[in-house]
C-alpha cells in the first residue's frame, strides 16, 4: 500500500514538474529524477 502511494505521489510530482519546466532538456531531467526516486523506493 505504501509503495503504491509513493509511486502515485512521484507520478504527480513528475507531472507538476514537467508542466513547470520551460525546456525539453529540463523535462528530461525532471523525468529522470522522478524515475530515480521511484527506483530507490523499490
Amino acid at each position: 500500500m505504501i509503495k503504491k502511494l509513493v509511486i502515485a505521489f512521484s507520478l504527480g510530482a513528475m507531472a507538476l514538474s514537467t508542466a513547470a519546466c520551460n525546456t525539453v532538456r529540463g523535462a528530461g531531467n525532471d523525468l529522470e529524477s522522478a524515475a530515480n526516486a521511484v527506483d530507490k523506493e523499490t
